[in-house]
């Protein structure tokens, strides 16, 4: 993913995204677009790649929600990877994230298994 061409903000309502695909709630373009942002900081200017995004993805999920991360994701309609990849493309669609000519949805078929990821962590 080449960057942010137009980030959006708290202001964003993503309306135009929803419009189009209504399966994931707008709080998961807020998070994933502050994902990206984390990136892109140290990035220097290189690509990140889907398996670098996947990585930051899921450990701000873990800091950010800790135990709740899996309900968290599931409300926001998430239920895998290869849904992130779908919320990214949105993004790119919508004109507020670029893409370098190798990038593609099924670069997010497989990453990480959410339950594994989301719950094994906290389990007793």
């Amino acid at each position: 993913m080449d960057g942010m061409q137009q980030p959006g903000g708290v202001d964003d309502t993503f309306a135009d995204i929803l419009a189009r695909d209504g399966r994931y709630d707008p709080m998961v373009y807020v998070f994933t677009l502050a994902q990206f942002a984390k990136l892109f900081e140290g990035s220097e200017g290189r690509n990140v790649t889907s398996a670098d995004f996947l990585e930051e993805f899921r450990a701000s999920a873990l800091d950010e929600f800790g135990p709740m991360a899996y309900a968290v994701m599931r409300s926001w309609g998430l239920e895998n990877c290869t849904d992130i990849g779908e919320v990214v493309f949105n993004l790119v669609e919508s004109g507020r994230l670029g893409k370098s000519e190798s990038d593609k949805r099924a670069d997010f078929i497989g990453g990480f298994d959410f339950k594994t990821e989301f719950l094994d962590p906290f389990a007793a």
